[in-house]
């Protein structure tokens, strides 16, 4: 009886709730992959998740992660932005001569946050936008992605964007932040399941 209960106790205990969590997180890592990629990939091909019937679709893609559209509630949320290279031609248009703050850099020029957006901010950055999700490009009297430091993109991979002879190129970035739904026994805080896909 000794041995049963220090064996249970000890090893096949710890050994089953380790596995119960290890499956809950492969479960929600599985599905918080493909719903940021099949969110960024609606994204990229210009649904607008700005108006709320197309939020209600996304949070329906998996009911599990608890994504909730009117953004009160919820344990996830899905961050989509769309970035830039600023080269001349855009500074010059902005009213700049020919150089502008944010020349040859990559900058946000839309960010759509659906979900629960106090759980967890982009890594790539937070800048300022309308109700739309849009950041205006800016002018010498203007705040935009063309002279605001906010919307400057950090920690954006080895990937080029340039405007070439085929004109500007963007880039389109997903992210899901997710609370993890297994138990939290082996976590000294919250626990986050997350994915971040580029198109």
């Amino acid at each position: 009886m000794i041995e049963f209960a220090l064996c249970m106790g000890l090893i096949w205990l710890p050994l089953f709730l380790g596995a119960t969590q290890f499956g809950f997180n492969l479960i929600q890592s599985i599905q918080v992959t493909q719903v940021c990629r099949d969110s960024g990939h609606l994204y990229a091909y210009g649904i607008n998740f700005a108006q709320s019937s197309n939020q209600y679709l996304l949070a329906s893609f998996s009911p599990m992660l608890n994504i909730d559209p009117t953004g009160a509630g919820g344990s996830s949320v899905v961050i989509l932005s769309t970035v830039q290279y600023v080269n001349q031609t855009e500074c010059m248009a902005g009213g700049y001569g020919s150089t502008c703050p944010n020349i040859n850099q990559i900058v946000f020029i839309n960010q759509q946050v659906i979900g629960n957006a106090g759980l967890h901010s982009s890594v790539f950055g937070t800048p300022a936008t309308d109700s739309y999700g849009n950041i205006p490009a800016g002018s010498p009297s203007t705040s935009g992605y063309l002279n605001a430091a906010s919307a400057l993109v950090s920690n954006y991979p080895n990937i080029t964007l340039s405007s070439g002879a085929g004109g500007q190129q963007y880039g389109y970035i997903a992210e899901l932040y997710s609370k993890s739904l297994g138990l939290q026994w082996f976590y000294p805080g919250s626990g986050w399941v997350n994915a971040v896909s580029f198109f």
